[in-house]
């Protein structure tokens, strides 16, 4: 595994930035432009640059779509949010067509938007590509055949023109597939969710979205600790607050960055990345959560190594 490509980060339903949300981003880079001119458009990229991310980009809108690259071949695909549509163009942008490419996407439950990506992927269409859908529920294949029936898309799935094979995964077994040994393990969230062990000959990735970690339960806290352990990178669901967790959304599946911090602690994992944002969450609110964090992983740090946080956005690339 050499990297990871977020192309959806967050959760329940896409979003995107209004209007005011751009009026507040202009006014506050002319605040701290505070009337000074710039000599060309260098100078004016530099200062750009240098202002905070909530001013000079952006969390993103799409929902759950990560790639990881391999040095192989094939193309692996975690969850197919409405970021699974910029990926497939960008994937027929790189390699043209014809030029056959085979996808394993893993998914890691059913609900919409983890699958809503799937029609406007634009690789299902083109014959001669091969996709591998792998999961660990048993509806796994009439979920992505029924968005696709008529009334809810004009395209029916009998259209594609990949090969498309469903393959049902055993979880805490492993799984060879694209040259890593990939364990999935069951999650606690409505339905059922899966998260994902990646692990290569030097790397290990962990993919554990959309589970809800109860703090009484510490039996769970113990076995994903267990899971977690050694990562390189933790992709993990930080939707909620704690104090959200714990009380009004208590049972609605999702966790909260202070679990995320605690469970990547006790499993020496090495960075964290908070995923699956809460779509009311505006990137001001975002970057603080992810300074909150930061703040917390350092108090809490005791004797261990230091656990870099950082927080998941629409085309962030990370070397592994």
């Amino acid at each position: 595994m050499k990297q990871v490509v977020f192309w959806g980060t967050r959760g329940a339903l896409p979003t995107s930035l209004t209007s005011r949300d751009i009026h507040e981003k202009i006014v506050a880079a002319l605040v701290v432009a505070n009337g000074r001119s710039f000599r060309n458009r260098n100078a004016l990229e530099e200062f750009v640059r240098g202002l905070p991310f909530a001013v000079n980009g952006t969390f993103g809108g799409n929902s759950s779509c990560v790639e990881i690259v391999t040095s192989g071949p094939e193309h692996i695909i975690l969850d197919m949010g409405s970021g699974a549509r910029p990926l497939g163009q960008a994937k027929i942008a790189r390699f043209g067509v014809p030029n056959p490419q085979t996808y394993h996407i893993f998914i890691s439950h059913l609900h919409w938007d983890h699958l809503m990506g799937f029609p406007f992927f634009a690789p299902m269409y083109i014959p001669g590509n091969r996709i591998v859908i792998h999961g660990c529920h048993p509806r796994l294949e009439e979920a992505v055949r029924r968005q696709m029936q008529a009334p809810c898309f004009p395209v029916d799935y009998s259209q594609a023109g990949a090969q498309i094979e469903f393959d049902l995964m055993t979880p805490d077994h492993p799984h060879y597939i694209c040259g890593l040994n990939v364990i999935p393990t069951l999650q606690l969230h409505a339905g059922d969710s899966y998260g994902y062990r990646f692990e290569s000959v030097d790397r290990t990735l962990v993919y554990s979205t959309d589970c809800e970690h109860k703090l009484e339960d510490i039996e769970a806290f113990e076995r994903f600790a267990r899971f977690f352990a050694g990562a390189d990178l933790v992709i993990f669901d930080a939707m909620y607050s704690l104090a959200e967790a714990a009380s009004v959304k208590s049972d609605w599946g999702h966790s909260s960055n202070v679990i995320g911090v605690e469970l990547c602690q006790a499993a020496a994992a090495r960075r964290l990345a908070l995923f699956h944002h809460e779509p009311v969450n505006d990137d001001k609110q975002l970057a603080r959560l992810l300074e909150e964090t930061r703040r917390l992983e350092q108090i809490t740090r005791g004797e261990r190594p230091p656990l870099e946080v950082v927080s998941a956005y629409d085309g962030l690339i990370l070397d592994l």
